[in-house]
């Protein structure tokens, strides 16, 4: 026998509500304060959702749904299904129990008569649910006396939103916002009659069939007076219960989500920026499909604010990999060279107007011989510090580490928050200068970062924080000047032309960096107010197809400035106390005169190349320890080695103890195998420089 048969009899006038009846139903404040979403959700600086990440793999619930924000259609439909007399009882519908009494004692099939707080009720207490058999009788007065409870302290409405938000749909889908989401598409506002009479219909057998579902539907419907017809209800039903898990698009910041929302205890507020973040995606995405063709298929964005250290975007992978790229280390190419610069600029060893040669040169090392190549495989000659950098020329930046020396560099690099570089200097080598290392986008990012800044160093992230302390580990005089050489579009044309993916609508430093093989392509740069990273390439390794940093990440870094700066201005910084801006000259005439920003003390008015008569000669090929190899494809009697030599006028080639010739020009050797001892000799025969080298 049902509980609506056995209250029929025995229920008289409502009874009071037993002190000990039921246990103490908890009040809206507290229901609402215990509820947690399956998903936990992440805010932007705002408060705005940008990312929810399901924490509850057993049910799937959304943030819980005010009354007033769920379309009048689902409540009209639900009280009508399951409901009818909710504003009228309280608790206890004593009319639709003994009508259920009545079809109980008559017909066959069973029919009950629980109210809506009646189900709420059950649904605040494990201890009221129902188990494979139903309801013991205890139960089901309990139930009731917590019914009662209920209605004496919660309002109609608040009942009804609280219903609406526990119940189970299907599946897994466990209240209004689940439901409506997962079956429709749409939030509970959105929801029309038709797919309201559907959720309704769910309620008394979640997990029937869909025409099962859609027969109760359509008679909900035609009780409502609605003007659907039973086939297009049964459509929509159907397809509704079909419907595989909706697509969605692209998760806006899925690697952020997963490093903040661990517990899933509530909603965590980020430094992101909802907005940048969705357009920084958008734009990467965009440039992605792009270079498809040309084998790119992964990429990642990081924008700071240069003076919090607010992590705005963190765009881990637009290209739907797991891979995390703001973290993984990739080889940086170019994009170490501001750093090298500047530390030449400090230590006075150069200034933006010092003439650096590009042209061809052998360094010997420990592993071998390293002959450093420009991008295009072609030599500018004399060019200065200043064009060197903004052009990106290799064969200067390797002379400028030679004069800085490696080890100082890469302390450098590890001040700057390199930590990635685990290897010691010499594993690296020289090759260091055109970025060997492996770094990581978020840690070079906030190295520029501290370029923007004048060389002050601050820690950044995901979280809002107190402002946040900085220390000097540049000095301020060489980072301006050297974020003013990678301003300088001029000085960038160079290699990249005057009309390229670097200029900006507002004044920025901007470097790229491509790594051997194409793998990895690099733009990094800074505004007045922000800095901002783009990587793209192949996780796997893959190398990518005749794709530059101008190319393939430029266009990128470029879109996501002028969006933050489409509605303030970028000014140039000022100069910093101990920088002087003075007019200098070239003799020969190598680069225009212009006016160029100085070190106090290192200033000049003339900037003149040393003739090869004032140098001092040394043997510039073959390098000291140079292993010469013998190709055996070649025919011995063509084989060649060239030994070149600065400043030998006057001087001559001695090998092996016996004189070649004279050295102000280049000598021309049939090679032959074994070790060997190449000198410059004046006329007295004293050694004025001299190298061993091997042929294999």
């Amino acid at each position: 026998m049902s509980l609506a048969a056995v209250l029929v009899i025995t229920v008289g006038p409502a009874p009071a509500v037993a002190a000990d009846g039921a246990a103490t139903m908890p009040t809206p404040e507290q229901v609402r304060a215990t509820y947690l979403p399956s998903d936990a959700q992440l805010l932007d600086r705002h408060g705005q959702p940008v990312q929810s990440l399901r924490v509850n793999l057993r049910v799937r619930r959304l943030p819980w749904v005010a009354l007033d924000d769920i379309s009048p259609s689902l409540p009209d439909a639900v009280l009508q299904a399951e409901d009818q007399r909710f504003y009228q009882h309280d608790g206890m519908d004593l009319k639709a129990i003994g009508k259920a009494a009545w079809d109980n004692l008559w017909r066959k099939r069973a029919r009950g008569a629980s109210t809506i707080t009646m189900q709420l009720a059950a649904q605040l207490d494990p201890a009221m649910r129902a188990g494979a058999a139903g309801r013991s009788w205890g139960q089901k007065w309990d139930q009731l006396l917590a019914a009662r409870q209920l209605e004496a302290r919660w309002s109609k409405p608040q009942i009804l939103e609280a219903y609406l938000n526990l119940v189970s749909f299907r599946g897994e889908l466990q209240g209004v916002g689940a439901a409506a989401r997962g079956l429709f598409g749409k939030a509970p506002s959105g929801l029309n009659r038709t797919e309201s009479v559907i959720l309704a219909s769910l309620l008394r057998a979640p997990e029937a069939p869909a025409r099962q579902v859609a027969s109760r539907a359509c008679a909900l419907a035609r009780e409502l007076r609605m003007a659907d017809d039973c086939a297009a209800i049964e459509q929509s039903t159907v397809l509704a219960l079909s419907r595989p898990v909706l697509a969605s698009p692209l998760p806006p910041a899925p690697q952020v989500a997963r490093q903040l929302l661990k517990d899933g205890a509530g909603p965590v507020r980020s430094t992101l920026d909802g907005d940048l973040q969705r357009y920084a995606q958008a734009a990467l995405r965009q440039q992605l499909m792009a270079l498809r063709t040309r084998n790119v298929n992964d990429g990642a964005v990081v924008v700071l604010d240069n003076a919090s250290g607010d992590i705005l975007a963190y765009v881990g992978n637009a290209g739907g990999s797991d891979v995390d790229g703001v973290t993984a280390l990739r080889q940086p190419g170019s994009t170490l060279k501001p750093f090298l610069y500047e530390l030449a600029l400090e230590r006075r060893l150069l200034t933006a107007a010092s003439l650096l040669e590009d042209s061809q040169i052998d360094i010997s090392t420990p592993s071998g011989l390293y002959i450093p190549q420009n991008y295009d495989k072609e030599f500018k000659g004399y060019v200065s510090a200043r064009t060197s950098l903004a052009s990106s020329l290799n064969v200067p930046a390797v002379r400028t580490l030679l004069m800085t020396g490696l080890d100082r560099f890469y302390e450098r690099l590890h001040v700057l928050g390199l930590d990635s570089l685990t290897e010691g200097a010499e594993y690296y080598g020289y090759a260091l200068a055109l970025g060997s290392a492996e770094v990581s986008l978020l840690e070079l990012t906030n190295a520029y970062r501290t370029l923007a800044s004048g060389g002050l160093q601050g820690t950044v992230g995901l979280l809002p924080r107190p402002a946040q302390a900085r220390r000097r580990v540049l000095d301020a005089g060489a980072s301006f000047i050297v974020g003013d050489m990678l301003a300088d579009r001029a000085a960038r044309s160079v290699t990249f032309g005057l009309k390229n993916e670097l200029a900006t609508t507002v004044w920025s430093a901007v470097k790229t960096g491509t790594s051997k093989d194409m793998r990895d392509n690099w733009c990094l740069g800074y505004t007045e107010r922000y800095t901002v990273g783009v990587w793209v390439g192949n996780f796997d390794g893959q190398s990518m197809w005749d794709v530059s940093g101008v190319s393939g990440a430029a266009p990128v870094w470029r879109d996501v400035i002028d969006y933050l700066h489409q509605h303030e201005p970028s000014r140039a910084p000022q100069a910093p106390a101990g920088v002087l801006r003075r007019q200098v000259a070239f003799e020969p005439a190598l680069e225009a005169p212009r006016a160029e920003w100085f070190l106090a003390g290192t200033e000049t008015p003339v900037v003149a190349l040393v003739d090869d008569g004032r140098r001092a000669p040394r043997i510039l090929y073959p390098g000291q320890s140079s292993i010469i190899a013998i190709d055996p494809d070649i025919p011995e009697a063509s084989q060649r080695v060239t030994f070149q030599a600065q400043a030998g006028q006057g001087l001559q080639w001695r090998l092996d103890g016996a004189v070649l010739g004279q050295a102000g020009a280049d000598y021309v050797w049939r090679p032959v195998a074994g070790p060997h001892q190449l000198a410059l000799v004046d006329a007295g025969a004293r050694v004025i420089a001299e190298t061993r080298f091997h042929v294999r």
